[in-house]
């Protein structure tokens, strides 16, 4: 199965810029020994492929003052509210991921709060309101592991 059509230079320039964001164009494109029209290219053509899905500063949230972070498995009293529940949690600036699971839980979220004090009003006074029948939550002390997917390791268009 090809994979959006990504050859060796896509590669190359992915393993590039997801190791440095920051990179000039032209760096890549001396690296690749291409122009640096042609980076820009093929960086527009990922990115309309949603290959590449954008590039941010990554705010460390224990620097800002979220000392706590969870992961909170949902359960919904009406699975069927699945749409308008995750329309609500949007609206819940320390949600920061939501994701639709297979096992028991309905939903599973990632939040981060202020202190342990904190957690237990967004869990009581945001949370429960959606519907919940009730949740499980866990605490995270550390991430131990905490990277993208390497570019060396995805499959090449002939590997299914």
């Amino acid at each position: 199965m090809a994979y959006h059509g990504i050859d060796a230079l896509d590669k190359k320039i992915l393993k590039m810029i997801s190791n440095d964001a920051r990179i000039a164009f032209l760096e890549v494109a001396r690296a690749c020994n291409v122009s640096g029209a042609a980076i820009h290219q093929r960086i527009q053509k990922l990115t309309s492929l949603g290959v590449i899905k954008g590039s941010q500063f990554i705010i460390n949230p224990e620097k800002i003052g979220y000392e706590t972070c969870a992961y909170i498995g949902l359960y919904l009293k009406d699975p069927e509210s699945f749409d308008e529940v995750v329309e609500e949690l949007h609206k819940i600036p320390e949600v920061v991921e939501c994701h639709y699971t297979t096992g028991g839980f309905d939903m599973f979220i990632k939040i981060y709060a202020r202190n342990n004090h904190h957690l237990l009003n967004i869990i009581h006074d945001k949370l429960q309101p959606l519907g919940l029948s009730r949740s499980e939550t866990i605490i995270s002390f550390n991430a131990a592991i905490d990277r993208q997917l390497p570019v060396n390791d995805f499959p090449d268009d002939d590997e299914e």
